[in-house]
């Protein structure tokens, strides 16, 4: 049986008395896309931050690739790559620019490193415009640059956080059909958050939908919608049925304004 990529065991973060994520359990397994969705300040981001090294759990274990995220800190880095919500692309350099930056702070060998950018080029689609400003690429082919800068020194487990945040619906799927083909010819394990119930339809094999910063469910999306027994039943039906009608549940103001800032950038 094949070891997870991917493992946690009651892992949980405290934030004074509040549980933002609690009793974490995960096993995903290489090559598996993994959706984890639920209502703003479910602990989606908690945990992101938490398995990518840039937050210490209060308790609880995780390890990637067999590697500790507190004890092994740089061998996990090592072996994942990381898109932020937020915009890590720099318009002013060219999509090749932004690449190169990224391959020597990843410390990818001069030897290999036009390479690995040729090759990060070609999986997004973005060969053509490598050449060409950020500032001139539309909202869709950032987001598919952020995910090329993030693949340059071969990760075996690629983190995406909100990757399709506001983006028109031409551009989601120019995204979702990148990632796709990424995992068809990479095989890499991907594990994102989403507010999209399509998306997280059309890409994951297996989502869980966390509540007040526990996991309230996790299976196959066909799973999932057999499970609360409605005919017809959307993902966004099973969404409702786990995480109730909560008035907070379209976000804070915080989360309206990152939302509106990213749809302003990418737009």
């Amino acid at each position: 049986m094949t070891s997870p990529i991917l493992l946690t065991s009651h892992l949980t973060r405290v934030f004074g008395e509040m549980k933002a994520v609690d009793d974490l359990n995960l096993e995903i397994a290489p090559g598996e896309v993994f959706g984890l969705l639920g209502p703003n300040g479910a602990g989606k981001s908690t945990s992101i931050k938490m398995l990518t090294t840039l937050l210490p759990p209060t308790a609880g274990t995780a390890t990637i690739a067999g590697y500790d995220i507190v004890r092994q800190q740089a061998l996990v880095r090592r072996v994942i790559g990381y898109v932020p919500q937020a915009l890590s692309a720099d318009g002013t350099l060219t999509g090749y620019e932004n690449l190169l930056i990224f391959a020597k702070l990843y410390d990818v060998p001069r030897a290999i490193r036009q390479e690995r950018i040729a090759h990060a080029l070609a999986v997004m689609e973005l060969t053509e415009a490598g050449d060409k400003l950020v500032r001139t690429y539309s909202g869709g082919m950032i987001r598919r640059l952020e995910v090329a800068q993030a693949l340059l020194h071969g990760p075996l487990v690629l983190f995406l956080d909100e990757p399709t945040v506001g983006l028109d619906p031409v551009a989601r799927k120019a995204v979702w059909d990148s990632l796709s083909a990424l995992r068809e010819q990479i095989g890499m394990t991907i594990f994102l958050t989403t507010h999209y119930m399509e998306e997280a339809d059309n890409l994951c094999q297996r989502v869980a939908i966390m509540h007040r910063g526990r996991v309230a469910t996790i299976g196959t999306p066909a799973e999932l919608k057999e499970s609360i027994g409605q005919p017809g039943a959307t993902l966004d039906d099973v969404f409702a049925f786990y995480t109730g009608h909560d008035l907070d549940a379209g976000g804070s103001y915080r989360d309206v304004t990152r939302a509106r800032r990213a749809a302003r950038r990418l737009g």
